[in-house]
């Protein structure tokens, strides 16, 4: 059974400061504020700091203290993950049980015949490419997923979930709302599944240049945006070399994605496609690939988020620091590393 770990980044990089939509590092207080007063050619992530508004002392300030408490949360996270997992498994009765494990009757007709065709002798990417919906933005496909019927049955389960006393974790750094699906047990029954044996075989003919045929673990969440809560998602790139995004529902309108260019592009240089979001199906696209959402004007969307992972690939270099990763043992699926044989720092969960 593969131990997974995470990088030692994690804890200090890509932390995002929601006033300022940017993301920066953080080791220490001393080295954030040498940065923030560094003033050089270069335009580095501080300075974009002080160019978008944080002029003050105060303001600086403020940026520390949420800084360090997202440093601090990230530190405790594992363990307080898992007293939530165990409290949520013990105290919340689930609406639908049958969301819990993946049924084949949960997906779309259409979904089991492009994942029948990539089981096929033969199956290539031509062949699939013709049975998928391919957008403007290079490599960003549309296909459905589930079933109308399982998308409403899914958000009423994870509404019935927010509204319960249950403990609750955030998503990620940038989303307020929404679910971690491994803490409410629908990791291993439903996600899992779904990974292995349906999007291994997508992603393997559609992304073999950045792990997809090998794709091991993952993260899933449910995100919801809402007008008075979270309603748009900066630019930004994926901890994943796939990413999957369903849109579950419910009746909204805006709140399109937007692509442009991979992360090493930078957005000056850019060109954004907007690309709509449709209930009941997903997009498909690299990781690294750049994009955000537009403002939902109206309604509420809940959508389904896979960041898969392949540790054959991101155990050479961190997708998130770009250098070779600093493990840490992490429980889970971590951050999708696995120590390799004889690699320093070996992870070893106890």
């Amino acid at each position: 059974m593969q131990k997974f770990c995470a990088c030692e980044c994690y804890y200090t990089d890509n932390i995002f400061i929601e006033e300022y939509k940017l993301h920066v590092r953080f080791v220490s207080e001393d080295q954030f504020r040498k940065d923030y007063q560094h003033v050089s050619g270069e335009p580095t992530a501080i300075q974009i700091l002080r160019s978008q508004g944080c002029t003050t002392g105060p303001q600086l300030h403020t940026v520390l203290e949420k800084v360090q408490a997202e440093v601090e949360r990230r530190k405790n996270i594992a363990v307080q993950s898992a007293e939530r997992r165990a409290t949520i498994k013990e105290t919340y009765k689930p609406l639908h049980e049958n969301v819990y494990r993946l049924q084949e009757s949960h997906l779309a007709p259409e979904f089991l015949e492009i994942v029948k065709y990539c089981h096929m002798d033969g199956a290539n990417e031509k062949g699939l490419l013709a049975l998928l919906t391919t957008e403007a933005a290079p490599r960003v496909y549309r296909f459905p997923v589930f079933t109308k019927d399982f998308c409403r049955d899914l958000v009423e389960e994870l509404e019935h979930f927010e509204q319960s006393d249950a403990p609750k974790g955030r998503p990620n750094t940038m989303n307020n709302y929404g679910v971690l699906l491994d803490e409410l047990g629908l990791d291993e029954g439903l996600v899992g599944p779904l990974r292995e044996e349906y999007l291994r075989p997508l992603s393997a003919l559609l992304y073999p240049d950045c792990g997809g045929r090998w794709l091991d673990s993952h993260k899933a969440f449910a995100v919801k945006y809402a007008v008075h809560e979270d309603v748009e998602l900066s630019y930004h790139y994926d901890n994943a070399e796939v990413t999957l995004n369903v849109s579950l529902g419910k009746d909204f309108t805006g709140g399109n994605l937007y692509f442009g260019d991979m992360r090493q592009v930078p957005l000056c240089e850019t060109e954004c496609v907007e690309v709509e979001h449709q209930v009941t199906r997903a997009l498909m696209h690299r990781g690294q690939h750049m994009h955000g959402a537009l403002p939902v004007l109206a309604g509420c969307r809940w959508n389904l988020v896979v960041w898969m992972r392949a540790s054959c690939q991101r155990n050479h270099l961190c997708p998130m620091c770009d250098a070779r990763p600093r493990l840490r043992p992490a429980p889970g699926h971590g951050g999708g590393f696995t120590a390799e044989p004889g690699q320093e720092g070996t992870c070893a969960l106890t």
